[in-house]
């Protein structure tokens, strides 16, 4: 991968997030978080970016449809994710486990990976117009706990 001299210009094409529930059935209960979990400094979403090239042998694979498939899956073992954060006594925060879901959103980007350069590593160049903040999603409280977008990247070389 080479360094870019010219600021790189992308379109990301969205489609409308949507709820992934658990595949199954899942126990309603409140999971108390532990105190280092419940610190008033970490009440925040923390933005995270991975890359990952496509494996050969999944080429007529959808991505998105996989992950999205595995992920309703995988809430019915990890079905806290699927829950909300509600405030409890004293301020202590409790996961609902109501299995409403987390967010997930498909997306497609008319660019490379290579057109973003060597090394790719944070702090990522462009994070803001990859990354998509849902309205309404900024609050810890009665929200997704997950926000998943699988971009899909230009595949020409």
């Amino acid at each position: 991968m080479a360094e870019r001299d010219t600021p790189l210009t992308f379109t990301v094409r969205r489609r409308a997030p949507e709820l992934i529930l658990p595949a199954k059935p899942t126990p309603p209960e409140l999971k108390p978080l532990s105190d280092v979990d419940d610190q008033e400094s970490l009440r925040f979403h923390i933005p995270v970016i991975q890359f990952y090239r496509g494996d050969p042998k999944m080429r007529n694979k959808n991505p998105a449809s996989v992950i999205r498939d595995a992920l309703a899956k995988l809430l019915v073992f990890y079905y806290p994710f699927a829950g909300r954060l509600k405030e409890g006594p004293a301020g202590k925060l409790i996961v609902d486990c109501s299995g409403e879901g987390v967010l997930f959103i498909e997306a497609e980007a008319d660019v490379t990976l290579d057109q973003f350069g060597d090394p790719l590593h944070p702090p990522f160049p462009c994070i803001e117009e990859l990354l998509y903040e849902v309205p309404g999603s900024d609050g810890i409280l009665d929200s997704p706990l997950l926000l998943i977008q699988a971009s899909k990247f230009d595949i020409r070389s």
